[in-house]
């Protein structure tokens, strides 16, 4: 199934308290439940004013549709066309 990497431009993101955290997960997790499982949440980073969110979905319609339903910005969606880590060098 492809992987998406969201980018979601949130003021502050940053700030948000641990229950903040917590109800966006919350909502994010309720808006999954029924889109049905071929959408995954699998992480997402916080940085100072972004969430950046790895999603696995069969299209970046269903992402967007996913941002939608849970009133998230998906400032820019982006297909994974490869994943390297350290261990490429080898």
């Amino acid at each position: 199934m492809p992987k998406y990497v969201i980018e979601r431009e949130i003021p502050d993101a940053g700030k948000l308290t641990a229950d903040q955290l917590k109800g966006i997960s919350q909502t994010s997790c309720g808006v999954l439940s029924n889109m049905g499982p071929q959408i995954q949440w699998v992480q997402s980073y916080v940085t100072g004013d972004k969430i950046y969110c790895i999603y696995n979905a069969p299209n970046e319609e269903m992402v967007k549709e996913h941002a939608r339903q849970g009133g998230f910005p998906a400032n820019s969606v982006s297909q994974v066309k490869a994943i390297i880590d350290p261990t490429t060098a080898e």
